[in-house]
């Protein structure tokens, strides 16, 4: 490749050092969302839970890319774990003996220490990650990222789309202002080309644990989440309520499986994953076809 100066652009090395990390990788996938505050790490963690305890021969990672607000060790209830490096690299930390995880907030000092990093510098610690942690085989790679689409998406998708992204879920809450941002992210996602999995509506309506009436904090004043997806012709993957007993879980980093085992979030995220399932097995297929 020759840029305008007309210097031959050298390929990056790294692209194939992350495409050999990750051959053993069946599933590469990316949680993102518009903007904050829509609950995307903590449908990351759901997420990953729920895989990784529905079958002890499922081996699920997260990636944890939110390098300026790392909140995946919270979530798990891993704060102050460490990482070790070894002849095969990073090790990551393990939540259970099928799900791990690896975050830049193992690499602080403090929880509370910030991290003022420049793009640069945020992309070199993203493709050391990428490149460089001993996640051994896994069926389910997910990342949790930043809200938006600055570089540290930018960095993940070029590095992942060459060792076989198989696709994107997008996360976003009932309100329009929500919605608008979450347009932007789908047509990002278009843009770069990278298959999207489908849109799941957290924050749908509140759930009284005590009374068990439902209220919208959100109100859904366009159709919310589903009549967007509707229209962008977009795999709906379903609603997930807001949940206090749920949000304690994850702010005292407990399992909500063993926590929560008769909560119907718990009957609404089984019929999400089954879905985020199904949908990866779909472009599986399809890429299959595309190449033969």
């Amino acid at each position: 490749m020759i840029c305008a100066s007309g210097i031959v652009r050298q390929p990056d090395p790294t692209i194939d050092l992350v495409k050999e990390r990750l051959s053993t990788v069946k599933n590469k996938l990316m949680v993102l969302s518009g903007k904050g505050g829509v609950g995307k790490s903590t449908i990351t963690s759901l997420i990953s839970r729920f895989l990784a305890a529905s079958n002890a021969d499922i081996n699920v990672a997260i990636l944890d890319i939110d390098i300026c607000g790392p909140s995946q060790p919270r979530v798990l209830g891993v704060i102050g774990e460490q990482v070790h490096q070894s002849g095969s690299g990073w090790s990551p930390v393990y939540i259970e003996d099928n799900l791990s995880l690896m975050s830049i907030g193992f690499l602080l000092t403090s929880p509370s220490d910030a991290v003022i990093w420049r793009g640069p510098k945020k992309n070199g610690m993203i493709r050391q990650f990428l490149s460089e942690v001993d996640w051994g085989s896994l069926d389910y790679l997910i990342l949790d990222t930043p809200p938006g689409t600055s570089d540290e998406h930018l960095s993940a998708t070029s590095y992942l789309k060459d060792a076989g992204i198989t696709g994107v879920i997008i996360v976003t809450t009932p309100q329009q202002v929500a919605l608008l941002d979450v347009r932007k992210e789908i047509d990002f996602c278009r843009k770069v080309n990278i298959p999207i999995l489908g849109v799941i509506e957290n924050m749908s309506i509140f759930m009284c644990p005590n009374c068990k009436n439902s209220v919208e904090i959100f109100p859904a004043l366009t159709g919310g989440g589903y009549a967007m997806a509707k229209e962008l012709n977009i795999e709906f993957l379903g609603s997930l309520p807001l949940d206090p007993l749920l949000a304690k879980c994850c702010d005292e980093g407990k399992n909500f499986l063993t926590e929560l085992p008769e909560s119907p979030t718990i009957l609404t995220l089984q019929t999400i994953v089954q879905k985020i399932i199904e949908q990866c097995e779909k472009i599986k297929i399809n890429y299959e076809i595309d190449i033969t």
